[in-house]
């Protein structure tokens, strides 16, 4: 868990680095070195950013929670027909 933890910075400061510098003049101070392309045209480009963000990242996090412990422990559940077949 440590090391995947110290990955995140890595990957991030790369992701900053690769950002063009004509799409960096384009972009406001926030989001220079970060995005590519035309920047965002009012605020509800930045509430639409966040809100999907955050959709994505509850989605991410309930997946793999599901995955790891899917707290299915009855005999007669769906999956057993399949795990048992």
């Amino acid at each position: 868990m440590k090391k995947i933890l110290l990955l995140i910075p890595i990957m991030t400061y790369g992701f900053v680095a690769t950002a063009c510098p004509a799409c960096e003049a384009q972009q406001p101070k926030v989001l220079r070195g970060i995005v590519h392309g035309s920047g965002p045209t009012s605020n509800w480009d930045y509430v639409a950013g966040i809100v999907t963000l955050i959709i994505v990242i509850a989605v991410l996090f309930y997946s793999i929670k599901w995955m790891i412990n899917p707290g299915e422990k009855e005999a007669d559940h769906i999956k057993r027909n399949v795990l048992n077949f």
